[in-house]
């Protein structure tokens, strides 16, 4: 139970701290400071720890996973639209 509690609240702390930027990124439409291989690299990363969760049917990996992906896809298609 600890486990899973300590793994959902990393999930929510390290989900939470993309926020700011995919508001700033949609909001400015300015990505010139993005780094785009280092958001498709990281892009990538949390896409295979979404499928590592899912595979281990651990859902706070999961959840937190789903919601990270959908934050830095979303600044990844940003820079690559507006670059």
């Amino acid at each position: 139970m600890f486990i899973d509690m300590l793994g959902s609240v990393a999930g929510l702390l390290t989900t939470i701290s993309f926020v700011p930027q995919a508001y700033q990124t949609l909001k400015t439409r300015e990505t010139h400071s993005i780094s785009l291989p280092m958001y498709i690299i990281f892009t990538s990363g949390v896409f295979c720890w979404l499928l590592y969760g899912l595979a281990l049917n651990a859902w706070p990996i999961v959840a937190a996973n789903i919601v990270t992906f959908i934050l830095s896809a979303s600044i990844l298609v940003m820079k690559i639209r507006y670059g």
